[in-house]
């Protein structure tokens, strides 16, 4: 039992990030019906942004203070590349069809990708410790670290933040009205091209927040990190429902628990847990063969 609280802690942690990612996906997709792959390597940009502003910042004791300056900082960085992104590289080709858009997004995810290892070289790099990573004992030999804490306190509030933006805000409620129809948004004279703008502000910020949150819990920081998690992020806002929000945090949390499980478990029905990162697709696969909206979606007829 100790080991499989273990490992649940483990697996929470990793999901929450994952969640974090994933809602910066169906959120841009409800939105717009694209899926932005360059969203992983915002997760990147943030926690180079965090990386930066807590060395040039931030040269002494780890303290709370000086993690929520480099959060807060990374996450309003992120948030303002994404907006430009948004607007020189998606914007201009939003009138065309959803290939030439697709392979736009899979186009920036490589520029960002490469343009942070021509900047920063390929060299992974350690990310400064902000907080004191203490464990603490909850259950027999089952531990949990201060990090892990972090990243469930800080998750739970940005989750609860934005659910409170999208339901009980002006800015949320024209959100909502876009994603149900764009067009008839902009006859009752919603700036669309701002919402969306704003959405993949707030879908950048949550990745960055991730992207600290992870180089707190592990430190190493590499300009390609960002391609794999992105991945994992993206089936698990499919598996959740991509466009339902609750499923993105269902569906992270699914996938995270579902990897550390194998590697605590897996041996022993003849899995090795080098196939961790397998499962999160095969479990995709099978998900989508027995209902292919999604844990939490919903199937929606289109006329042709």
């Amino acid at each position: 039992m100790d080991t499989f609280v273990q490992q649940l802690i483990n697996g929470l942690t990793i999901g929450s990030i994952y969640a974090l990612i994933a809602l910066g996906y169906t959120m841009v997709y409800g939105i717009l019906r694209l899926i932005n792959f360059a969203h992983g390597d915002i997760y990147m940009v943030g926690a180079y942004a965090g990386f930066l502003l807590a060395t040039l910042v931030f040269n002494s004791e780890p303290s709370i203070f000086a993690f929520v300056i480099v959060l807060l900082g990374s996450m309003a960085i992120a948030a303002a590349i994404g907006m430009a992104i948004e607007r020189f590289a998606y914007r201009p080709v939003r009138k065309y069809s959803r290939m030439t858009t697709l392979i736009t997004a899979i186009g920036m995810s490589l520029f960002i990708e490469y343009l942070f290892v021509f900047i920063f070289s390929g060299t992974p790099r350690s990310f400064p410790q902000l907080i004191q990573n203490d464990n603490y004992t909850i259950f027999g030999s089952a531990t949990i670290s201060a990090s892990q804490m972090l990243i469930f306190a800080v998750s739970i509030l940005l989750m609860i933040t934005l659910q409170y933006i999208i339901f009980k805000t002006k800015i949320g409620k024209a959100m909502r009205a876009v994603s149900f129809n764009i067009n008839s948004a902009k006859l009752m004279g919603i700036n669309t091209d701002f919402v969306i703008a704003f959405t993949f502000a707030i879908g950048s910020a949550l990745a960055a927040a991730g992207g600290v949150l992870t180089a707190q819990y592990n430190p190493k920081i590499e300009p390609l990190m960002g391609i794999i998690i992105g991945l994992k992020a993206f089936v698990a806002a499919v598996l959740g429902g991509i466009g339902n929000i609750p499923g993105a945090v269902l569906g992270g949390l699914l996938i995270g628990a579902a990897e550390t499980l194998v590697v605590g478990y897996g041996n022993s029905i003849g899995i090795p847990s080098t196939y961790r990162d397998a499962v999160a697709f095969a479990i995709l696969i099978l998900v989508l063969l027995i209902r292919p909206a999604g844990l939490l979606g919903t199937n929606v007829q289109e006329k042709v």
